[in-house]
């Protein structure tokens, strides 16, 4: 495990588990996080893993630093300073999956809607009252969100502020499981046992399809399938099928 300024990053072999770590601000994403987030993103292009994001102290990520934000011009604005790190966030190549307890608010909120995967706690609280500080949710979350949840609930919460409780966030498929707060972090750790069961070009593969724009298919199954199709990794899973079929 290592510590940078912001972050806390736990390395396995398959996986790489990241902490948000500011509990003093209840970890607000400020530059110097959205810098060390960019860092693991480089990290994992070279070598993919499975992504595991979580927060410090009951707390995913109440939002982008307010004291930052509230001096960020609009060149700021145009530069996406959050939008860019979600996006690569969400463009890894193998998945991410988002441990979500406590608050998630704001650009916590649009982190979360970044990962593949998102679990949570019945103590989850997650939305985005950007408009209620004179600005938008800018970065992801009128564009993510409502593939998440649909347009309906979507609109309560970037333009009503609805802030979903983790039974609500699970009734509306935003978290695909709640767990206790104790027991979060291994019910993340099992889903990517599940996800890292299987073969790593194979799930690649799946990713950047599903990511592909519709005029890209089914040319682009067809080219991912024709590599599979050549590897060694498919010709022993195959044939380790087939023997336990025989058994």
């Amino acid at each position: 495990m290592s510590a940078v300024e912001t972050l806390i990053v736990d390395e396995a072999t398959d996986r790489l588990v990241v902490t948000l770590n500011r509990p003093d601000k209840r970890n607000a994403i400020d530059q110097r996080m959205v810098d060390e987030l960019h860092a693991v993103c480089e990290r994992l292009e070279r070598d993919p893993r499975i992504l595991i994001l979580t927060g410090s102290d009951g707390v995913f990520a109440s939002g982008a630093d307010i004291a930052e934000l509230r001096d960020r011009t609009a060149i700021d604005a145009r530069r996406s300073i959050n939008a860019t790190i979600f996006s690569r966030i969400a463009a890894l190549p193998m998945p991410v999956i988002a441990a979500v307890d406590g608050y998630a608010l704001g650009g916590g909120a649009e982190l979360a809607y970044a990962a593949d995967f998102r679990v949570g706690t019945p103590r989850l609280r997650i939305g985005n009252p950007e408009t209620g500080l004179g600005i938008i949710a800018a970065a992801g979350a009128l564009w993510r969100l409502p593939q998440l949840v649909g347009e309906p609930l979507a609109k309560e919460m970037v333009l009503a502020g609805r802030i979903l409780t983790g039974e609500e966030a699970l009734a509306a498929r935003l978290v695909g499981d709640l767990f206790e707060p104790s027991e979060l972090l291994a019910g993340a750790h099992a889903l990517a046992d599940r996800i890292a069961a299987n073969d790593p070009l194979a799930t690649r593969f799946t990713k950047a399809v599903l990511a592909a724009p519709p005029a890209r298919h089914p040319r682009a199954e067809r080219e991912a399938q024709a590599v599979l199709f050549e590897s060694p990794e498919k010709h022993r899973r195959m044939t380790a099928f087939l023997e336990r079929r025989r058994r």
